[in-house]
């Protein structure tokens, strides 16, 4: 419970400041196509970050609990975040195309968080 919290956390710091940097660093270094995807990849990350410190509240005990779906769900939510956005930031600043190849594989990680999150709160729900 307490990591999801505290990993949420740190990806949504992470994402203020990835945000500003490509804010204010990176708008006289990329064009407005790699900034579009810096920006792409900070959104999931908040995104994401937030659906982290939403699990962890869920895995409290008075709601539903440290349920093995739960636990899957934040693992792919971190890893989402790590090949979706990572890829993506990488890209953003590099132009090395064969990155977006790695991108759906961060994408596929979040969708199959969520449904996770939807199976946790249909099987366990108090």
């Amino acid at each position: 419970m307490k990591k999801f919290i505290v990993t949420g956390a740190l990806h949504g710091f992470l994402a203020v400041a990835l945000g500003a940097f490509g804010a204010h660093a990176l708008k006289d270094i990329v064009d407005d196509y790699g900034l579009s995807i810096w920006e792409t990849a900070v959104q999931y990350q908040m995104f994401h970050a937030t659906g982290l410190l939403i699990i962890g509240l869920l895995m409290s005990s008075k709601l539903l609990g440290e349920v093995k779906q739960l636990k899957l769900a934040g693992i792919f939510f971190n890893l989402g975040i790590v090949f979706f956005a990572g890829s993506l930031y990488v890209l953003a600043v590099s132009g090395i195309k064969v990155l977006g190849a790695i991108t759906p594989i961060g994408g596929v990680l979040f969708l199959a968080g969520w449904v996770l999150i939807i199976v946790s709160a249909l099987k366990h729900a108090k």
